[in-house]
């Protein structure tokens, strides 16, 4: 595998595990599109598409910045040609937007039940569907999702909040669909989910604050499984843990831990 002047689109890849994912890739001397929406700098999200594209540059590849709502076809679409025109092909989509909001039933709002259908199914279904042209093309094509295996699947899980999880599982089983669908087409379609919660600005602000920070690991664990994947052409159809994944290779996990002395909180969907 050579990743050099190989272009990757990430979706929400202006900071936490996109971000990192893009770095990786950057590394070994990759392109990399920043397709995500903030262009100005928030309070409680640190890192814009330009200061990602800072971070991609240093990291040793090319940047280019786009601002984008994965929930607008459209601008999914031009973002797709701007991405084929400024680099010349597309040979990855790492779908790694989303939106979350932890809630029963009875207490999820239409308008959050709509949002993190918007991004998190059908702006990645339309990702994929305008990559395509361009990764046929790809000397090694790949798409690589951020979701849960459906082994998890389990009514414990389904519970809670049926309407966060309807979203990943359907990301989930269109990786498996897509994996078979593009099987004659060499188009490599893999998922990625973490075991533990990884420091992102959901868990900080959304799954416990500060003290669930020092209980995670860092955003640099799920990028170097990332790695892995897109490396192996014979991979495909599967959806790993992260963890799996740098075990496999040999890498030492308590290297990713935020605070080593620290007992791990599982993910969502982990036993």
């Amino acid at each position: 595998m050579d990743f050099k002047n190989k272009t990757y689109f990430i979706t929400g890849a202006s900071r936490g595990i996109g971000l990192a994912i893009g770095k990786k890739l950057a590394s070994v001397g990759a392109n990399i599109v920043i397709a995500a929406k903030t262009v100005e700098a928030h309070p409680q999200l640190e890192g814009t598409i330009f200061t990602a594209a800072e971070e991609i540059k240093k990291a040793g590849g090319q940047a280019l910045a786009l601002q984008l709502d994965v929930r607008d076809e459209n601008a999914i679409q031009l973002a797709i040609e701007k991405a084929n025109h400024h680099f010349g092909g597309i040979d990855g989509v790492i779908l790694n937007a989303s939106a979350i909001f932890l809630t029963s039933t009875e207490k999820t709002e239409m308008k959050r039940f709509d949002l993190m259908h918007s991004v998190i199914v059908r702006g990645h279904f339309v990702t994929v569907q305008q990559a395509l042209p361009f990764l046929r093309k790809s000397s090694q094509p790949a798409i690589l999702a951020l979701c849960p295996p459906l082994s998890t699947l389990h009514e414990k899980w389904l519970a809670p909040y049926l309407a966060y999880s309807v979203m990943k599982y359907s990301l989930s089983m269109m990786v498996k669909g897509w994996a078979e669908e593009f099987k004659k087409e060499r188009i490599q379609v893999n998922g990625l989910w973490p075991k533990s919660l990884v420091a992102t600005a959901a868990v900080k602000n959304l799954l416990g604050g500060p003290e669930a920070i020092k209980r995670s690991r860092k955003p640099e664990i799920v990028s170097d499984a990332a790695f892995e994947i897109l490396r192996n052409r014979e991979l495909n159809s599967q959806i790993f843990f992260d963890e799996d994944i740098i075990l496999q290779v040999g890498k030492d996990l308590q290297s990713y831990a935020i605070d080593p002395t620290q007992k791990l909180i599982p993910d969502i969907y982990i036993d």
